[in-house]
């Protein structure tokens, strides 16, 4: 992904507009203002160490977690919040979720497959139940996704007999299957072996290279300068630096992620 795309796209609408993002967890607050913007084709790396609020980030996105305050937009659509008790916010509107839903894909850490479901079923279960998708054509679409992910051979295997590598390939088939607008990961090579982790980060390069947009939380420094045009480093609930990996990782005005980058650019 060619750094500045970013730049170039100024005059669209942003795919994913995260705007002022508030979120607390009781009296711990996680975010505290963060915004994000994204276009089509951007690949957002969002790093930072454990608890700088990378995840709740990502969740919010597609409100999995919702924020106390701020604007989330998907394509020129705002998601509506309303007041909920103890200063919280609630979805307004359950059918816009869903609708907002079917334009993201995301990826766990933990694969979240259906045990009692082959790798096929995985993956026609969205397409099929949620969206209303023909069978057959939601069957001939997973077989070119689990093609893409190198797991055709694997499609009538539940996940149980498959590897994490596999599990975790398998479900970003899933994810793709609902032909997203933006792809999700939440550090989707953490779970796994280490011997593992280069067959996933090799699915999602292939991804980037087709142009997809993506957000990626990922403690993967070497994957994020390289495939990223966009990097985000989050320290205790804000965006200490953000820019392009070549400035994020080569020169980066925070001390802070300059400590963080450097030991793990061997």
């Amino acid at each position: 992904m060619p750094e500045g795309s970013t730049q170039a796209a100024e005059d669209q609408t942003p795919v994913v507009q995260l705007d002022n993002i508030h979120k607390s967890f009781g009296r711990l607050e996680v975010l505290k203002g963060v915004s994000l913007t994204a276009h089509e084709g951007d690949v957002t790396a969002l790093i930072g160490a454990s608890g700088s609020g990378k995840s709740t980030l990502l969740r919010c996105t597609n409100l999995l977690e919702i924020p106390n305050s701020g604007r989330i937009l998907i394509g020129n659509e705002e998601i509506r919040l309303k007041p909920a008790s103890g200063g919280t916010m609630a979805v307004a509107d359950q059918k816009q979720l869903q609708r907002i839903r079917s334009r993201l894909g995301m990826v766990f850490q933990s694969f979240n497959l259906w045990a009692h479901r082959t790798v096929l079923e995985n993956v026609i279960e969205a397409p099929v139940h949620v969206l209303g998708e023909n069978k057959a054509e939601a069957i001939e679409h997973a077989g070119e996704l689990l093609n893409k992910v190198g797991l055709y051979a694997k499609k009538d295997t539940y996940p149980a007999f498959l590897s994490g590598g596999q599990q975790q390939r398998a479900a970003i088939a899933r994810a793709l299957a609902i032909r997203p607008k933006v792809m999700l990961f939440d550090e989707p090579t953490s779970a796994l072996d280490p011997e593992l982790v280069g067959e996933v980060l090799r699915v999602i390069r292939d991804l980037a290279a087709e142009g997809r947009t993506m957000i990626v939380v990922t403690h993967e420094m070497a994957f994020a300068r390289d495939v990223a045009n966009h990097v985000m480093y989050l320290y205790n609930g804000n965006v200490e630096e953000e820019g392009a990996p070549s400035k994020v990782f080569g020169n980066p005005n925070s001390e802070r992620c300059r400590q963080f980058v450097t030991p793990r650019q061997h």
